[in-house]
């Protein structure tokens, strides 16, 4: 098997990373960009055709006002009820109806371009032409058949555009927009047609903006197949493949092979006129940028390789040669002779490894020396780092245990002053007791674990100032089911919690209908204590800041947090109170609802107590 080295393996790796670069990255792009110019090309055409369908129903929409005040007009109506022989009522009429379209027509500057006639034909025969600005001397008796189709194409009441013209000189030039008319008495049977001819050639101008490149052209078909627009289309057969394509198509783009040439179509159909508005150019018009981008990314990338393959061969050699004499070297070391490397004053990371290769050897001795040493300084640290953590703790729990609110007993010393000098009373004698138990109570300084019962006492000596200070009474209810009262508890934990309570809980007063229920339970090993109010509550963004706080299992800092200030040692040092008694699996937890209350849970291990042999 040959073997392989290591210039070899990295110019093969080279090669492969630059062919699979270039490859991955030229047909990205060529896709990339090919689909974006397609799409960048097919949206131009589609506003482009866009712009020419508003534009021409704009203009349509202006000639059926023109039809709409001809078609109520009430000498038109009258004038379909005239009989045929009845040469001063069709004189009379006629002028008026003259007169009328003058108006109308000088009303509107624009549609003296591309208006060509209107004419008013009644179901007797007789007929009414006004040629754009000239009324036509002569009464033309259109031929039966001819009216008949007028009838039978114009919508009843509605517009209809229809491709003729009553002169077969104006055929394939103009566009007729039909409506029937009934009489003056407004029945339902149509007595004639209202219709407007309107001009290609001044429309056209519109559609000729639709700027499609060399190659492109636009046409339009109406609903029945016929080509409106270009003149030239209109040589096509009605509904043909073509036309059947785009009525199919509806608001589709679509691929169709057009004089032997692969064209791509853009349809918009009009919803004013039925007419289908279409935009042609050829797919190999289309693809022409994108064949450039492959090709000068084909060249780009040849060229590319090129210059990467020779770099490559070059930075393969400047790597191997120092390596090859380090591997020399290493081989002699394994042998046990210690050899040094000289170095050739390079900088860059080879220079580096054969220098780190003569420090290696030649100190090699004194690295294993230093081992030893760094791990006897290690054990040694982590021993005193153990004793200084245990050191920490106790004075954390006597600090904490030495706290207590400045402000509560500057305000029950003041409290009690002014019983002493108003009045001799026996309320003095109750609170200074309470006040008393509470100071010897708190300044313990052992990590003993005390009951339930010792707590609570301390809370009902703690409500008793608390109620002589505010002069209200109130009561807490405990639900404590008497076997709990001798479960062991961490000191100085009830009593905090009570105190937030009354500063946060209720911060506009102590009500009648507010309560404190204190519960207990064990279950599953574990020892819970429930603290349960119905005030304020805590407001979410302040609840998820002290459950973060609970979960970094810190003391709280009186600066840092409200909890301290006014209220015992707060929350915080309640919670890693008892995780130094019991352990960071147990502590204090929060369940609040804004408005409607806080729920507190202090969580300790359930106590095992022996059993009595009898």
């Amino acid at each position: 098997m040959k073997r392989k080295t290591l210039s070899g393996q990295i110019y093969t790796y080279f090669l492969i990373v630059i062919v699979l670069s270039l490859l991955s990255v030229g047909a990205v792009s060529y896709w990339q960009s090919s689909r974006a110019l397609d799409d960048q090309v097919k949206q131009y055409m589609e506003q482009m055709v866009d712009s020419a369908n508003y534009q021409t129903d704009s203009y349509l929409q202006a000639y059926e006002l023109l039809s709409n005040a001809f078609s109520s007009n009430s000498d038109v109506r009258a004038f379909m009820e005239i009989k045929p022989d009845d040469a001063y009522e069709y004189y009379v009429y006629s002028d008026k109806i003259k007169k009328f379209s003058e108006s109308s027509v000088q009303s509107v500057v624009t549609l003296y371009k591309q208006l060509n006639m209107i004419y008013v034909v009644g179901q007797h025969g007789r007929s009414f032409i006004y040629e754009n600005q000239n009324l036509l001397n002569f009464d033309p008796v259109l031929v039966q058949e001819q009216f008949n189709n007028l009838m039978k194409i114009a919508g009843d009441g509605k517009i209809a555009l229809l491709n003729m013209s009553i002169r077969p000189i104006d055929q394939g030039t103009v566009v007729t927009m039909a409506r029937k008319v009934r009489g003056p008495s407004y029945g339902d049977e149509n007595r004639g047609v209202v219709a407007i001819e309107i001009k290609l050639a001044e429309l056209a101008k519109t559609w000729d903006r639709v700027s499609l490149g060399k190659e492109g052209f636009f046409f339009i078909v109406d609903d029945t197949g016929n080509y409106i627009y270009p003149p030239s289309m209109g040589q096509r057969k009605p509904k043909d493949e073509l036309a059947s394509l785009v009525l199919a198509s509806g608001n589709q783009t679509f691929l169709h092979k057009y004089n032997g040439e692969e064209r791509m179509f853009v349809s918009r159909k009009s919803g004013y006129s039925d007419w289908n508005l279409v935009a042609s150019m050829p797919v190999e018009e289309l693809r022409r940028p994108a064949d450039t981008i492959r090709t000068t990314t084909i060249i780009v990338g040849l060229v590319t390789l090129a210059i990467a393959l020779w770099l490559a061969y070059r930075f393969g050699r400047s790597i191997i040669a120092p390596i090859r004499g380090l591997k020399d070297s290493m081989r002699e070391t394994e042998k046990g002779n210690w050899q040094y490397i000289d170095e050739i004053g390079r900088t860059d990371e080879i220079g580096g490894l054969i220098h780190s290769y003569n420090l290696m050897v030649t100190r090699l001795s004194d690295m294993i020396k230093r081992v030893y040493e760094a791990e006897l300084e290690q054990q040694k640290n982590q021993l005193e780092l153990g004793e200084t953590k245990l050191e920490r703790q106790r004075a954390e729990f006597q600090s904490l245990q030495l706290q207590i609110n400045p402000h509560f007993l500057y305000n029950t010393l003041e409290t009690i002053n002014c019983y002493a000098i108003v009045q001799d009373s026996s309320e003095i004698t109750e609170m200074v007791e309470a006040m008393a138990f509470m100071l010897r109570y708190s300044v313990q300084t052992n990590l003993e674990e005390i009951t339930v019962a010792n707590e609570l006492n301390h809370v009902r000596n703690y409500m008793i100032v608390l109620q002589h200070r505010t002069g209200k009474e109130f009561e807490i209810d405990v639900a404590i089911p008497p076997s709990l009262l001798l479960e062991k508890m961490v000191r100085l934990t009830l009593q905090p919690l009570i105190e937030n309570i009354f500063q946060h809980a209720f911060p506009d007063g102590v009500e009648p209908h507010h309560f404190i229920r204190i519960d207990a339970r064990k279950e599953g090993g574990l020892f819970q204590v429930f603290i349960e109010d119905n005030g304020t509550g805590i407001q979410p963004g302040r609840l998820a800041e002290l459950r973060t706080k609970l979960e970094e299992n810190r003391l709280a800092e009186p600066e840092e947090t409200g909890e301290s200030q006014g209220g015992g040692i707060g929350l915080m040092n309640v919670h890693r109170r008892i995780q130094m008694v019991f352990g960071v699996a147990y502590g204090l937890s929060i369940e609040s609802e804004w408005g409607r209350g806080t729920r507190l849970t202090m969580t300790m291990p359930e106590t095992v107590r022996p059993r009595l042999r009898g």
